[in-house]
């Protein structure tokens, strides 16, 4: 832009009102017309201006006599705005140059910082949003709002303003890419309300929202955009909103777009029948004995529906879990409040098929949950599998019958269950095609196994062993060794249950007790329990080769989906839990699930105390499926040890992360009169006082930790040896008594508990950060760095890290240092989010917001206060909804609207679970509030109101 070295450092701002800036300080430009010359210099961009364009663009409507003299006069007076760089204002034959660097104009450094990004785009999609959010910032506010008079100026506008549509376009697609949605909601939701009826911004913030979980309001927001265009203009969109539309339907759902492993024979009609009556029924139930074949059918529907989510309950074993596992399948994150009441509230935003897999050993509890979701989402069609009717009035139940049989006089091969017959046995037996000897005893094969897919399958999977004849006279005998059953099973149930004894029988005795041990395990286990079970069982072979002969078999399916996974069908885990009943085995199953439970989360409590807390936080998660079954049968075994051991040490899952269920193991333990001997009662009644706080019960945690400390004293007193008493003493109620007191504001009881924890802890913990939170909050900023610098001399974990820089930030952030506040609270939202603890993700964004709306970053406050109040509000947390409520009141008042903010602190005043505020109203000045969802309204609507067109200065 410039040629040669630049005297004294200038820079001029033209993306939000006219600033100069000589040597770093801000200049004042007064006077309408030196301003629009300062403005037109600089848009030129180190180009001549000449005098004639001056004059012109200064007085359209004619130039004066003394128009080149008054414009002169203004060039001088600007250069002595300019000072030590007035040199940089360089007079021309025709006309003025200001000589300015790229990184000098903040026009030129957005232009470059997009086109970098569009270059670095595809290969660094994460420094490109960086770029991007660098490029987006320079926006302050309406741009040269009071030169838009001048032509020229207008002019520019409008391209600066389009050049700011493509930053911000460029970085919601970005951002989108790079994982990071949930920071460009904001930005995407302003992009679109600014200009309605611009596709491309609906359609980004369409995406971002469904990209960070938030589906219906992303349908919602395309509804309304294409009502809009329609009214307005009588247009219709273009097809991308529809594509749009079905991509985000399908967000919450299973991944069945993708090809099936195996072909699917036989079952045209069965789904073009199901396709027809869902088309007409609101739920239909396909029914019929395990391994039939219902899942692979129902699984075929929903493939070709675009609109499904699929719902798979064999895992499940609790019917208090279907919710989370429903919530799993909509890809919804629901950390407080009713989660099935948050799965509803999606469902009934869209239309689609919601397919429910493996009821028939959770009958009750699916069908109060079908009951609901048929009542309130009137969109949703429901298509079950079980097997037995869910016994609801709007059922349509259909059969599913086993494969055709051959029929005499036909073609063998024709016969779907000949034909499935064949496409399996190809897979283990490639070759030439079957004479019609082999063909004829392939069809007594599968009318002797009823034309059961699952029989059939494993029939044909024996042909890696045996010959053709041989496998038939086999099948014979194994079918007469096996009969019986429950006298109410159908004559086909009973006949794949012999097939698959004889299965099982083939198999060596070392094998037969793997596979019975491992189907305790509901959701499969990894290669390392599969390991560990097969050596505790004392099998005389290699561990590795009796599983490797299991998938051979076809008894256990190994999955290879970024770790290695073996799972059973339902139906032989079924089986195999029969056999562990039949030959007694089922009590030390059972005990062996309960100690690798204990050992798994002993293992996760030992490594959330290192560097390694994100692999434990993935484990955990991966197992809660098994956890949670390992949970009911120590529950019902009565094994209070055991329970005692994984709700003790599954306290950072209970403190820190979205886990629900686990919160609940602990209340429901803290309940057990049982406990009340236990030497660890008051450890278990500390992280039972953590579940509790979460659920803004400060009462009854309160009342849990004082107990837990009695249960505590009363152990050590009992304890023969230190290292005894150590052991059940619970630092954790400390803890729990610190953020209570703390949330009331006794800043002197939560130092008092904090120094007493962390002495017990260690100071790697939380202990000295909560101090030195109370310490901040009494206003003692130096005493409370000095505390909080020693808990993060000894942090190792992510989280630990993250609460340490969490706590700077509110250090900081009472202090007025805004800028250093908002780099602790950017690094501890990374360093939560890398070790999976999502509560510190939320307080520390909260905190971060207070900083920014600080510093004058309005809009970019409003927008983050609305996200997170409505993530709040969404998952039921009004511990931390007050305190984030209490935030945006003071920015409202700050933006004139006192009546909104008058009201949130108020309602905040009168909240048994709202956290103490300094100037809180007394009981005698608290005047009546509405409730808490017309609060909530007012603050949404508030932040709207906000963040309209008609607020022109966003500062």
């Amino acid at each position: 832009m410039t040629d040669g070295p630049l005297p004294a450092s200038l820079r001029v701002e033209v993306l939000g009102p006219l600033r100069l800036l000589v040597g770093g300080a801000p200049v004042d430009v007064p006077g309408g017309r030196r301003r629009a010359v300062l403005a037109l210099l600089a848009l030129a961009e180190g180009r001549i201006v000449t005098v004639d364009r001056l004059v012109d663009a200064l007085w359209p409507s004619g130039v004066p006599a003394s128009g080149r003299q008054a414009l002169h006069n203004h060039v001088s007076r600007l250069r002595g705005h300019l000072g030590p760089a007035a040199s940089r204002l360089r007079r021309h034959h025709d006309g003025y140059r200001l000589g300015l660097e790229r990184d000098e104009l903040d026009l030129a450094q957005a232009r470059a910082l997009l086109a970098l990004a569009q270059a670095s785009a595809e290969r660094d999609p994460g420094g490109a949003f960086r770029l991007l959010r660098e490029a987006h910032a320079l926006w302050r506010g309406p741009l040269l709002a009071d030169l838009t008079d001048v032509e020229p100026v207008a002019a520019a506008v409008e391209e600066c303003e389009q050049l700011g549509r493509e930053v911000t376009d460029a970085l919601i697609a970005t951002a989108v890419s790079a994982g990071r949605a949930e920071e460009v909601v904001g930005p995407a939701a302003a992009s679109a309300a600014a200009d309605p009826l611009r596709e491309p911004a609906v359609l980004l913030y369409m995406r971002a929202l469904a990209a960070t979980g938030e589906a219906p309001r992303a349908l919602r927001a395309g509804r309304e955009y294409r009502r809009r265009l329609v009214e307005e203009t009588g247009l219709d969109p273009s097809p991308a909103l529809d594509d749009l539309e079905k991509d985000i339907v399908g967000v919450g759902s299973a991944p069945v777009s993708a090809p099936p492993v195996t072909v699917l024979i036989g079952r045209e009609p069965e789904v073009a029948a199901l396709h027809r009556l869902l088309a007409t029924e609101r739920l239909v139930t396909l029914v019929g004995p395990g391994g039939v074949g219902k899942t692979r059918v129902a699984v075929e529907v929903a493939r070709q529906s675009s609109t499904a989510t699929v719902l798979a309950l064999a895992p499940v074993a609790d019917p208090a879990a279907i919710p989370h596992a429903l919530a799993a399948a909509l890809h919804l994150n629901v950390d407080r409040g009713d989660v099935l009441t948050a799965c509803v509230s999606v469902l009934g935003e869209r239309t689609g098929l919601l397919v429910i897999d493996n009821c028939e050993h959770l009958l009750d509890g699916v069908r109060d949950t079908v009951d609901v979701i048929l009542s309130c989402c009137p969109g949703t069609t429901v298509l079950a599998t079980s097997r037995e009717p869910l016994g609801l009035a709007p059922e349509h139940v259909r059969r599913l019958t086993p494969l055709g049989l051959p029929r005499p006089g036909r073609d063998p091969a024709q016969a779907p269950s000949v034909a499935l017959f064949l496409e399996r046995a190809r897979r283990v037996r490639p070759g030439p095609h079957p004479t019609a000897r082999e063909l004829r005893t392939i069809a007594d094969i599968v009318r002797r196994v009823d034309g059961m897919p699952l029989a059939i399958e494993l029939a044909a999977g024996r042909l890696s062993t045996f010959s053709l004849d041989d496998l038939s006279g086999r099948l014979d005998r194994s079918l007469d060794l096996l009969g019986g059953g429950s006298t109410s099973a159908e004559c086909r149930h009973r006949t794949l249950r012999a097939t698959v004894e004889w299965s099982y029988r083939l198999l060596a005795q070392d094998e037969r007790r793997l596979f019975r041990h491992l189907s305790v395990f509901t959701d499969g286990v990894d290669l390392d329990t599969a390991e560990r079970v097969a050596t505790e069982l004392d099998l005389t072979g290699d561990p590795g080769s009796a599983l490797a002969r299991l998938v051979d078999a076809s008894m256990i399916n190994a999955a290879f989906d970024g770790t290695t996974r073996y799972r059973m069908l339902e139906t032989l885990r079924a089986f195999g839990l029969d056999r562990l009943a039949a030959d007694g085995e089922d009590r030390a199953a059972a005990e062996r699930m309960a100690r690798w439970a204990v050992e798994l989360t002993a293992r996760f409590h030992a490594a959330t105390q290192t560097r390694r807390e994100a692999d434990a936080d993935a484990e955990l998660r991966r197992e809660l499926p098994n956890l949670r079954t390992a949970w009911r049968l120590i529950r019902d075994s009565g094994s209070l040890d055991d329970a005692v051991a994984m709700v003790v040490a599954l306290y950072d899952a209970i403190a820190y992360r979205d886990l629900v269920e686990i919160r609940n193991w602990a209340e429901e333990l803290a309940d057990d009169p049982a406990l009340d001997g236990h030497p660890h009662a008051g450890l278990v009644l500390g992280a039972a006082a953590e579940a509790v706080y979460h659920r803004g019960d400060y009462v009854r945690a309160e009342r849990l930790a004082r107990a837990g400390l009695k249960k505590g004293v009363e152990g050590v007193e009992g304890a023969q040896g230190a290292q005894g008493a150590e052991g059940r003493t619970p630092w954790q109620c400390l803890m729990v008594l610190s953020v209570a007191e703390l949330a009331r504001g006794a800043h002197d009881a939560v130092v008092r508990h904090s120094l007493a924890a962390a002495e017990l802890a260690g100071p790697h913990r939380e202990s000295l950060g909560i101090a030195a939170l109370a310490t901040a909050y009494a206003g003692d900023p130096d005493a409370a760095r000095a505390l909080n610098d020693r808990g993060r001399a000894h942090a190792v974990s992510p989280s630990m890290r993250a609460w340490g820089s969490y706590v700077a930030g509110e250090i900081e952030n009472l202090a007025g240092h805004g800028e250093l506040a908002e780099r602790h609270y950017v690094e501890a939202v990374d360093l939560a989010r890398s070790g999976g603890a999502t509560f510190l993700v939320g307080v520390a964004t909260v905190g971060l917001l207070s900083v920014r709306a600080a510093q004058g970053r309005i809009r970019e406050a409003l927008e983050g206060y609305r996200d997170v109040v409505g993530y709040f509000a969404r998952t039921g947390n009004w511990t931390h909804l007050w305190t984030t409520l209490r935030n945006l009141a003071e920015l409202l008042r700050r933006l004139g609207d006192d009546e909104t903010a008058a009201l949130i602190d108020a309602a905040a005043d009168q909240a048994p679970d709202a956290p103490a505020a300094a100037g809180s109203a007394p009981a005698t000045a608290r005047r009546p509030v509405p409730g808490r969802t017309a609060v909530l309204d007012a603050a949404r609507q508030a932040i709207e109101r906000n963040l309209g067109p008609e607020r022109r200065n966003t500062r």
